[in-house]
């Protein structure tokens, strides 16, 4: 039988209850796709797994897509040398079009041995279902579907919906970004969900209405011909690696704070706030090791500029001579907040480090990748229904506005395309879900409770429009 919710509170209950069940039931499904999916190498690097891995987690997304009635499913081979998969399902006339995106590409793994349990084996542990992207961001493509499966258990879709799966989100080579520039109208839609961010905490609604951008730079020095021995040389030919290191420090002050010169590094922060003593057991920091930064927490992930070094080429411990170094490089991370322009941002910082630069030493800086920072507007029509529904779904837990210190290029890609769509983030990535780092793992419940949430926006939003 069809539920046709009325606004009345007794039917939207009816209905809430219908979906929720329905959703009780598939979870059994639901671990078995995500089993099937994680099982997939699917990094978006031929340098680290086979490129094979990728094109199965992509086909696999397609088939299921056309198992469940979505209608032109396609690979589409994206500029960067990735699929993404698109997928579409018709409403009824009139209805708004919602775009649902996730991404089946993940991160690598890192030490394998350092997993409690086999990284690409989804494994039950502790009430979590643990394996690589199993919350990043392949959960996302399986709270997608149970969402859809849920309605279409009442009846049909209140909405169009299309459907985006990335293959290249984790590397940032910005595919689909070019593909939808290149091809505007397909992924055109009047409401965007993003399934990849999370919740503030387990069991606490959040949407996440800000993300900062982000730089990516490649810094190379050179001071030598080639390494000297450092007892014969060392004191005062110059240390390629210690200039690289003089010049790294000089982006933060003595309280951690990331300072840049001619960029502005105060920006406050006016939405939920984020606990001190919170944030060091969600980043694991050691007894007695202090937090960086002299603002809050949120003001410091969400609102202000950070500049991170990833890695840094050198001898490492084990192979390490007595040498001068002649060369050394770093990859450095810029996340940039709303409000700030990466481009801007981004040459400031390289005009920076070259200001910085030791002893005459040879300095060249290669920009890698750019995205810009997203704000949403949480007034929308689409806010206030996602509001609805995730009270509905968590039993009347208000949901919460925050922001998000990392960055997901596409938004502002979709945004400066379809300046009139509402974008939303949600997600499974809350801090326990522990992504990019060994061990990720998703909560079951937190599966269950969005994609009952994402079911009964989907309804309540075509309602409002």
């Amino acid at each position: 039988m069809t539920l046709t919710p009325a606004p009345g509170a007794d039917e939207h209950a009816a209905y809430t209850d219908a979906v929720a069940a329905t959703v009780a039931s598939l979870m059994p499904q639901a671990r078995a796709e995500l089993a099937e999916l994680v099982a997939f190498r699917s990094v978006a690097d031929a340098a680290q797994f086979p490129v094979s891995e990728c094109e199965g987690a992509a086909s696999w997304v397609a088939a299921t897509l056309r198992r469940e009635g979505f209608q032109d499913v396609a690979l589409l081979d994206t500029p960067d040398g990735t699929q993404s998969v698109y997928g579409m399902v018709p409403g009824p006339k009139g209805a708004p079009t919602v775009l649902l995106y996730a991404h089946y590409d993940v991160q690598p793994p890192l030490d394998e041995s350092a997993w409690e349990t086999p990284p690409f084996e989804l494994t039950e542990r502790n009430g979590r279902w643990y394996g690589r992207g199993a919350a990043d961001c392949k959960g996302g493509v399986v709270m997608h579907l149970l969402a859809l499966r849920a309605l279409r258990a009442q009846g049909e879709l209140p909405v169009t919906v299309k459907f985006i799966a990335e293959g290249s989100e984790e590397q940032g080579t910005g595919g689909l970004q070019q593909y939808a520039e290149a091809h505007p109208e397909l992924l055109a839609a009047d409401t965007i969900v993003i399934g990849d961010t999370g919740n503030f905490r387990v069991g606490l609604p959040t949407v996440t209405a800000s993300l900062r951008g982000m730089a990516m730079l490649h810094v190379r020095v050179d001071t030598l011909e080639g390494n000297l021995h450092s007892g014969q040389f060392g004191g005062a030919a110059p240390d390629a690696l210690a200039a690289l290191v003089r010049m790294l420090d000089s982006v933060r002050d003595a309280e951690g704070n990331t300072v840049i010169d001619g960029m502005d590094v105060d920006a406050g922060w006016d939405g939920l706030e984020y606990p001190a003593d919170d944030f060091r057991r969600d980043a694991r920091v050691l007894d007695g090791v202090r937090l960086t930064g002299s603002g809050s927490v949120a003001e410091s992930i969400w609102a202000r500029p950070s500049v991170t070094v990833l890695g840094i080429d050198c001898p490492s411990v084990a192979t390490a001579t007595a040498s001068v170094q002649a060369s050394a490089r770093a990859a450095v991370s810029l996340r940039v907040p709303p409000g700030m322009d990466t481009v801007k941002a981004t040459s400031l910082l390289v005009s920076h480090l070259e200001a910085h630069v030791p002893w005459g030493a040879r300095v060249s800086i290669e920009v890698a990748g750019q995205g810009q920072p997203f704000s949403a507007d949480t007034s929308s029509p689409a806010y206030r229904a996602m509001a609805e529904a995730m009270r509905a779904a968590y039993d009347g837990e208000e949901m919460q506005i925050a922001g998000q210190g990392g960055s997901i290029p596409l938004c502002d890609t979709l945004a400066s395309l379809y300046p009139r769509a509402e974008i939303l983030l949600i997600g499974l990535s809350e801090p326990e879900a522990q992504i990019h780092a060994v061990n990720e793992s998703v909560s079951p419940e937190e599966l269950e409770r969005l994609s009952v949430a994402e079911a009964l926006f989907l309804l309540r939003y075509a309602q409002r429009v």
